[in-house]
């Protein structure tokens, strides 16, 4: 993983704005593809990714994933439509609970809630894949630096990405941008949250902030030893995320 060599503030915020949206123009252009495909939650980052791509005057298509009504008590569902009205967003509104329901079937046994909860990221990333093949475009990520440090996404889900924007960005520095960018602010105040189930937020699940995170990835300690530990744990237990896939090589082995 990539050390993260520079710090987005309020004071130079409008200046990454437009570095960032060129690297994502330069980059799409550069692919020779038509535009750019991505979901949209209604949650922070996927909404800052959304008005990135639009600076960056790139065609763009945000995608709406329903599955099951308990995975937008954030208010998910709003806020995209909320973001999508103020700015003109193309996009489409799509469910995926009869293929989840259906899959959770073919396992043929009942699966824990880890796997049900995978089974959603992975099945969202397929239909994401299959419309931006289907246009010539790519497929924006949205995951943070943060959530990549401690290993907070799924693996070949929302982990999965032609290019991220995102990946070398705090929380708070999202957060800076989303202001920048004029994101509603209901938006940014939220707590954030995966939709795993209603109540669900991903502090809860952490066992520490997103502050101490941020201070952690900025500074090397939260200030917190018992939240510096649980930082540490969650990284080390999610290293296979991160890695390289191991193969069998004689050579290596004897």
């Amino acid at each position: 993983m990539d050390k993260k060599n520079f710090t987005i503030t309020k004071q130079n915020a409008a200046g990454y704005t437009k570095k960032i949206a060129k690297f994502i123009k330069d980059y799409v252009t550069g692919a020779k593809k038509d535009g750019v495909v991505m979901g949209l939650s209604g949650g922070l980052d996927s909404s800052v990714v959304a008005r990135l791509v639009q600076e960056a005057g790139i065609p763009l298509t945000v995608v709406v994933i329903l599955d099951k009504d308990e995975l937008f008590a954030s208010g998910g569902l709003e806020h995209a439509r909320e973001l999508i009205t103020k700015f003109k967003l193309d996009f489409k509104v799509l469910s995926i609970k009869n293929a989840c329901e259906q899959l959770e079937l073919g396992a043929g046994e009942a699966l824990c809630d880890a796997s049900r909860y995978g089974l959603r990221p992975r099945i969202r990333m397929s239909l994401l894949y299959a419309l931006a093949t289907n246009s010539n475009r790519l497929v924006a990520g949205t995951t943070n630096f943060d959530e990549t440090v401690i290993g907070y996404y799924t693996k070949w889900g929302d982990g999965a990405s032609d290019f991220n924007p995102l990946g070398m960005l705090t929380k708070g520095e999202i957060k800076i941008l989303a202001a920048q960018l004029g994101v509603p602010q209901a938006i940014i105040d939220k707590a954030p949250s995966a939709d795993e189930f209603v109540g669900q937020t991903d502090e809860k699940e952490f066992g520490f902030t997103y502050d101490q995170l941020d201070k952690f990835v900025l500074k090397g300690t939260s200030g917190d030893k018992k939240a510096d530990a649980a930082i540490k744990e969650r990284a080390k237990l999610s290293l296979h995320k991160k890695s390289d896939i191991p193969v069998f090589n004689e050579k290596k082995q004897a």
